[in-house]
């Protein structure tokens, strides 16, 4: 062998020692699970959930057909706003447990074959933030690490009239420094100063820092408010008089900065040059935008996988109609780009329950998340239907968004109602905790309302949640294409997936007292039956039989997953799995 053949041999496996970014892509279609960790589960006894609960409870997501999970924040902090005023961004808050708690959980997580994803908090610190504390007392490089300004009429008012997203002004006095910082969200939160190379290395050395630990990637909390115009201009005004309250302004200097999106562009090269180099699968970006639909999807274009879809939280509720999903849907389809993958939001931790804000319609909202093209997110409870609990009292309260309020208008701003502990069984707190107090009370139906019950009851919101994760494992939802109908004088939606020689049907009747006869003949692959495979919970539809194409009846409330054309033999595999693991499930 020639010296120059021996060279280029030896450089092409030293090229393959180098590293490459492993399973790209493996987000896709997968199903997103936010753990709001202080309500997932507690293994100490102390009311609050923690890392240990959640390894504990791995295997629900394994069973349950979830890909990956996202921890809402688990780092140190005060808790004023319940760990997004984050103190120390390298370390874990000791409610949550330790390093070594997260490093075990990761560990079972990858033996599960469950991502792990951690929120990314880079608008804002806590004030009690070793950062903050020297920026105060205006030391070294930190004296710039935050937006600090010299007020109006002498330094006695604030600099502008920004008002923070929690209400009041977005500027508070510091009398050590005398001098006004920002803060996009509570006074005790703030904001980081992104004009300051420094702090986007640190940012960045965070980032490493948990790619380091085995995460696979961040949610991006807040992504936004991270830039604000450099000369403070007042914002419009949309009322008339002084603003108090954050829709009181038109937010177009402290929000979707174009040097927003450059940020996040520089961590997509950050974390695919991480997974190239350590030879790991590929990193996931969320970002978290509540902004126009323009903005939102623009995060595409620089690196993120899964800029989130709120369009079934903002933009619909449960009187809309067909016509209005069927307009929302297309209109994000339209606007993604070329060749990225869509995702379907429908709760989080900052929004009233699907059970609660769709009464009696939260099955139809998951099956069409879990049916639409791409990724799907559930937040936790979802999968059983859990419910707003709207009687929690002042005393009770905790959200600092609802504290900042009064006793007679909190309940209006609380986000406490959606954060109430998981109710995995009827035994004492739900299973949640064996304390005498939890950090929320735990809602009080949780007696007939739990995952061991859903478990052995057939047709119930669990059962019917698991059959969708399996169902989107078929080629026709992760490939098929995609076609909206509307039926019936706008009274049915018709969500169909259309493969070659398969199609996957969903239809929902919007009529709440009204039940529906719909011809389904046009997506049956010219078959005059098809086969009902699933169905809402509490419909009188028997999951796995076969009905005439040209004359479903479709109950009020009611949704139903069809197929045609090899259907039967496909979902009735899956009504059987699901039978026998009854079973087991009663012998155990």
């Amino acid at each position: 062998m020639s010296a120059l053949v021996k060279c280029t041999v030896l450089l092409f496996f030293l090229g393959l020692a180098a590293g490459e970014i492993k399973n790209k892509g493996w987000w896709k279609n997968t199903v997103f699970y936010q753990v709001y960790p202080r309500s997932f589960k507690d293994s100490n006894g102390d009311g609050i959930g923690d890392l240990q609960g959640i390894t504990d409870k791995l295997q629900h997501f394994k069973d349950s057909g979830i890909g990956a999970i996202w921890l809402s924040p688990i780092f140190t902090s005060p808790m004023i706003d319940f760990g997004y005023d984050i103190s120390d961004f390298k370390d874990i808050d000791p409610a949550f447990g330790s390093m070594a708690d997260l490093e075990i959980m990761t560990k079972k997580a990858k033996e599960l074959g469950i991502k792990v994803v951690l929120d990314l908090v880079p608008n804002h610190s806590s004030d009690k933030h070793f950062w903050f504390q020297q920026s105060v007392k205006g030391i070294g490089k930190y004296k710039d690490y935050y937006m600090w300004h010299e007020g109006r009429s002498n330094n006695a008012e604030p600099p502008n009239n920004w008002i923070s997203v929690f209400s009041g002004p977005a500027w508070t006095y510091n009398p050590d420094r005398k001098m006004w910082y920002f803060h996009q969200f509570d006074y005790r939160q703030p904001d980081l100063n992104y004009t300051n190379p420094n702090v986007r290395q640190e940012m960045e050395d965070v980032i490493k820092f948990w790619l380091s630990k085995g995460i696979d990637g961040f949610r991006i909390d807040a992504i936004p408010h991270v830039y604000e115009r450099d000369d403070l201009p007042d914002e419009p005004l949309l009322i008339s008089g002084t603003p108090q309250n954050y829709p009181d302004l038109d937010h177009i200097y402290t929000k979707d900065d174009p040097r927003t999106y450059e940020l996040i562009k520089s961590w997509r090269t950050l974390m695919d040059k991480w997974s190239d180099e350590h030879n790991e699968d590929e990193k996931v970006i969320l970002t978290e935008a509540y902004t126009a639909l323009e903005n939102t999807t623009k995060y595409y274009q620089y690196g993120s996988n899964v800029p989130f879809n709120f369009n079934f939280i903002m933009s619909i509720d449960n009187k809309s109609s067909p016509n209005d999903f069927k307009k929302n849907i297309e209109e994000w389809m339209n606007h993604m780009p070329k060749g990225e993958v869509a995702n379907w939001v429908v709760g989080n931790h900052d929004r009233s329950r699907v059970a609660s804000r769709y009464p009696g319609r939260a099955d139809q909202m998951i099956m069409l998340t879990m049916l639409l093209p791409g990724i799907a997110v559930t937040y936790n409870g979802e999968e059983i239907a859990m419910e707003d609990k709207t009687d929690i009292s002042w005393a009770e309260t905790q959200d600092p968004q609802a504290c900042n309020t009064d006793p007679e208008h909190y309940q209006s701003r609380s986000r406490d109602i959606n954060r109430t502990p998981f109710q995995w069984d009827d035994t004492k707190n739900a299973g949640f905790s064996d304390a005498d107090e939890t950090w929320l009370p735990v809602h009080s139906n949780y007696k007939t309302l739990n995952l061991k019950k859903q478990m052995s009851e057939t047709g119930s919101h669990y059962q019917l949640y698991k059959n969708l994760t399996w169902m989107r494992t078929t080629d026709t939802l992760r490939n098929g294409g995609l076609k909206i109908d509307i039926l019936n004088d706008d009274k049915v939606l018709a969500v169909v997936r259309e493969a070659a020689k398969h199609n996957v049907i969903l239809l929902i009747n919007f009529s709440d007292d009204q039940s529906q006869k719909v011809d389904v003949t046009a997506y049956a692959k010219g078959k005059s039956n098809v086969t009902i495979s699933l169905a809402s919970h509490g419909s009188e539809i028997v999951w796995g039989t076969m009905v005439e194409a040209k004359e479903i009846h479709l109950q009020a409330k009611a949704s139903i997953i069809i197929e045609a054309t090899g259907a039967a033999i496909t979902m009735s595999l899956n009504v059987i799995l699901s039978a026998v693991l009854l079973v087991i499930v009663k012998l155990i």
